[in-house]
């Protein structure tokens, strides 16, 4: 499982991968449509493809002589179930904690408090 999460992840680290999946949220397209809005070569576009159908997150498939995308509605159960492992943890208000520590830190004299302060 470790190795199909860090494929998915590695599929999702580039934007434009990320904007293809966005696109393709909307319906199925074909890859000269799904090329059309970014200023890149066809076959630049067709290697983001073949990354994002090795790690499962997009099917290709043609119909007649026009390729077609279409995500794969569970592709990301797996690293979703993963990310919400994290989600029990609650997260830290980082201003009210520098406030709680500035009102311990004003009391403490200089010479006490360690170097690294």
């Amino acid at each position: 499982m470790s190795s199909e999460l860090d494929t998915v992840f590695a599929a999702l680290a580039d934007p434009t991968r990320r904007s293809i999946l966005t696109m393709l949220l909307e319906d199925d397209m074909a890859v000269t449509d799904v090329a059309e809005p970014f200023e890149m070569s066809l076959a630049a576009i067709s290697k983001h493809l073949a990354i994002l159908t090795r790690a499962g997150l997009i099917a290709q498939e043609k119909r007649g002589r026009v390729k077609w995308c279409k995500l794969q509605p569970d592709a990301m159960r797996a690293a979703s179930v993963w990310m919400q492992g994290f989600g029990q943890f609650e997260p830290v208000n980082l201003d009210a904690f520098e406030r709680f520590l500035e009102s311990e830190l004003k009391d403490t004299p200089a010479a006490s408090l360690p170097s690294e302060i």
